[in-house]
């Protein structure tokens, strides 16, 4: 990647429409000296380096980013800031009721939390707390899978206040998927420009006193210290904030995490006749209940954005280019038809894709390692731009050895990362894996579509199930 504002700019819609220019910040090219050196200038580094200063001011602190501010995941989602986290559920089920009530409102609390910092650091990223809807639609069996859905919550102790049905009607009218049959409605969830969050994050760190580096490739973490091509860092902490990024440099961590990449495209701006006929009056967000994953927003300039689907690399390399290969991009503009046959013809301004990470148990955690001085965050599974602000805010607590609410929760972890943390099996297992049961999914969704011999969906549908909950 060069330095070229153009450049950056492509990396997606939402670099693009910035509005500002991106320009890099200063290199790390000489040796200092810090009390807490982050490696990765995405969400989680800087909620951890905000909350960090909150609490101690006089802590020195320095981020180190091997592009600029937001380059990765946090530039290139899909907007949905949610007040919930994959692995949720796993965390809640063991916990006494006072316990899980206070998790709960942990969680579901995250959207307020970052209208709170944007309302007081003046960030503007679009924010519009409108919802989530989970809509049964394109086939008949989704809207067993988005009863399951408000099953799920139910049990978790969430009422019809977080989330609730809606029936087919209800549903058509906030979103007009094809073959709507009805959907779940989620409060606690807002559409954003993720990149103006993140960017608008790093500037207010940096008005706190946090030294942020950006074009320096850091090539190695270990206790005390981090080390980039032209300079390093000494430090007190070390914390690896990288997601996807991962297992692109040398690490006392083992494979935590894989990446997978997420695919996304933007319309021009719709006519206001358009909008009528697909919904989003309102700037909620959305999903269909596929097992192969959907998600979109409608921009603030009125935009559709539209996520779906996935790949993994063997051997989990990353995605460097972010634009999406030719045979992606007209998968993804033939799904969003299948959703929304009334945008035949409408033409797409911008198609990226970005890598996301995975942890081993498919849920993320915050843990710092006292002995060491080594810290680590994430592992979201595409839900981090919420997450990130939580598990930041655990992290800062944790390092400074605070006693707090959220440091009692399960998700906040001390000690050796390597023994608290399942590591990933080795190539070509993760692969074989995901080309496995990506393969299952597609094959039951084929199906389900009418597109194959209905005699095999008895056999699709109970080992696309197993798929799920092997994951």
């Amino acid at each position: 990647m060069s330095s070229s504002v153009n450049d950056y700019r492509q990396l997606s819609y939402w670099f693009d429409s910035l509005g500002t220019e991106i320009t890099p910040r200063a290199m790390l090219a000489s040796e200092r000296q810090v009390d807490v050196a982050i490696v990765g200038a995405g969400y989680t580094g800087l909620w951890t380096a905000y909350y960090l200063k909150q609490q101690n001011p006089q802590l020195n602190i320095a981020v180190v980013e091997q592009e600029v501010a937001g380059y990765g995941a946090s530039g290139r989602n899909g907007g949905w800031l949610m007040g919930e986290f994959a692995g949720l559920g796993d965390y809640l089920k063991p916990l006494s009721h006072a316990e899980k009530t206070a998790a709960r409102a942990l969680a579901t609390g995250m959207v307020a939390e970052v209208e709170r910092v944007c309302l007081q650091e003046g960030i503007h990223c679009d924010l519009a707390r409108e919802g989530w809807l989970a809509s049964a639609a394109r086939f008949p069996a989704q809207r067993a899978r988005v009863r399951r859905y408000l099953d799920y919550y139910r049990a978790l102790g969430f009422t019809d206040d977080d989330y609730c049905w809606l029936d087919a009607k209800e549903a058509r009218r906030l979103v007009n998927i094809r073959g709507t049959l009805g959907g779940m409605y989620a409060r606690h969830v807002a559409a954003i420009h993720p990149a103006k969050l993140v960017r608008g994050l790093a500037d207010a760190v940096e008005r706190l006193g946090v030294t942020i580096y950006e074009q320096s490739p850091v090539t190695e973490i270990q206790s005390g210290r981090v080390r980039t091509a032209r300079g390093g860092l000494d430090a007190d902490v070390v914390v690896s904030a990288l997601e996807g990024f991962s297992n692109t440099l040398s690490s006392p961590f083992k494979r935590h995490a894989i990446p997978v990449v997420s695919r996304v495209l933007a319309t021009e701006p719709l006519s206001p006749v358009q909008w009528q006929a697909i919904g989003f009056s309102r700037r909620l967000v959305c999903s269909d209940a596929s097992r192969l994953v959907s998600y979109m927003q409608r921009s603030a300039d009125g935009r559709l954005l539209f996520g779906a689907r996935g790949s993994y690399d063997r051997g989990g390399k990353i995605r460097r280019d972010a634009k999406l290969l030719d045979h992606e991009l007209r998968t993804q503009q033939q799904l969003m038809l299948d959703f929304f046959p009334d945008l035949q013809g409408v033409a797409v301004s911008h198609h990226w894709c970005g890598n996301l990470a995975f942890s081993r148990r498919m849920r993320p955690a915050a843990m710092f390692d006292e002995r060491s001085g080594l810290a680590l965050a994430g592992g979201y599974g595409g839900e981090g731009v919420g997450a990130s602000n939580l598990f930041g805010r655990t992290l800062a607590d944790l390092i400074l050895g605070r006693e707090s609410e959220l440091t009692a929760m399960p998700w906040a972890l001390r000690g050796d990362p390597n023994r608290l943390l399942r590591g990933w099996e080795p190539e070509p297992l993760p692969w074989l894996a995901y080309k496995a049961i990506n393969a299952v999914y597609t094959w039951e969704e084929s199906l389900e579509l009418g597109r194959g011999p209905r005699w095999q969906l008895p056999l699709a549908r109970p080992l696309a199930q197993w798929c799920s909950a092997l994951l």
